[in-house]
């Protein structure tokens, strides 16, 4: 009998649990399920429900969660959970490794496939260049991969959290707005799913675009804006909605230039998350290259950095099962 790897994806919505062979492809889950993260108690519970009736030979597990892993322990973010390699080791009774979310997306960078990626920009990569990775979701994660001489090695970072830089008079307002709401103004204020509302709010309040009553209504009936925001400037339906949307991409793609500027990422760079699959027209325009490649000096540098938006899903548990099989 065949070794086996459990490995998961801890999300704060929801969490996927598979099983891998420790012998074959990271792609290639043999049990996955996914369950409503809130309906359990802790992370162990939700595995024993998962492995009940199964009777895998397994020899290690590694999960993706979202948050800084420290000391091997994390409080899990979204989710009352407090999650340490020490007492799941104990619980499993095999070896646990808690990787950040990004880090474990950034692990299944190298193993995308093309059907995996959307390219908004072809480049000229430099072969074993350093890649990196930024991904708007519920916040606004980034990494970066760096070739060690035989494999590309992820590691993870909290840039999302440094100071947001206005670029143009428009942003200096919106700036100004943001710090009489918030002590410190970081990209994730504004290049996440919480960014798309800050931003609405500014041009609203600010009255650079007017709102229109349908739209004001719509948004007062529910819990969670951006949906209706996003769904709204896709359709066209509402100027105010676009300009949102048209934003919050210019500043996306600044960040996503300073990060590749700032780990030199002339292999590439990779969108990940859950916005850029959803808003691909507005990735697609030039405003967002335009943005990207707008560092003055090293604008033709930029150029030539490949950028790809990854459609896959399932990406962050392929890097679960990636890194469980670096031991």
């Amino acid at each position: 009998m065949g070794l086996f790897h459990l490995v998961g994806d801890i999300g704060g919505t929801k969490t996927t649990l598979a099983i891998t062979s420790a012998g074959g492809s990271p792609r290639d889950f043999l049990v996955k399920q996914t369950f409503p993260s809130k309906d359990f108690n802790s992370l162990e519970e939700m595995i024993t429900l998962f492995l009940k009736g199964k009777e895998e030979n397994l020899s290690r597990a590694s999960f993706g969660i979202a948050g800084p892993i420290i000391n091997d322990q994390v409080k899990a973010t979204n989710l009352p959970w407090n999650i340490s390699e020490k007492n799941m080791s104990e619980v499993l009774n095999l070896p646990v490794s808690l990787i950040n979310d990004l880090s474990a997306t950034a692990h299944a960078v190298p193993f995308l496939r093309e059907d995996d990626l959307i390219t908004l920009n072809n480049g000229n990569p430099v072969k074993n260049g350093s890649l990196a990775v930024i991904a708007p979701g519920t916040g606004l994660g980034e990494a970066f991969l760096v070739w060690d001489g035989k494999r590309y090695r992820p590691f993870p970072s909290e840039g999302g959290h440094s100071d947001f830089a206005p670029v143009d008079a428009l942003q200096i307002q919106l700036l100004a707005y943001l710090q009489r709401k918030f002590n410190h103004v970081s990209y994730e204020r504004l290049s996440s799913g919480k960014g798309l509302p800050n931003i609405y709010s500014f041009l609203k309040d600010e009255k650079v675009v007017e709102e229109p009553d349908w739209l004001r209504q719509q948004l007062e009936d529910v819990s969670d804006q951006t949906p209706v925001i996003s769904r709204a400037a896709l359709e066209g339906k509402a100027e105010i909605a676009i300009k949102t949307m048209e934003l919050f991409t210019k500043i996306l793609a600044a960040e996503a230039g300073n990060l590749a500027l700032k780990i030199l990422s002339n292999g590439g760079l990779y969108l990940g998350g859950g916005i850029p699959p959803r808003i691909l027209p507005f990735l697609k325009n030039e405003t967002f290259l335009t943005a990207f490649q707008n560092k003055g000096r090293f604008a033709s540098f930029l150029q030539d950095v490949p950028i790809h938006v990854i459609r896959n899903p399932e990406t962050a548990l392929i890097g679960a099962a990636c890194h469980a099989l670096e031991f």
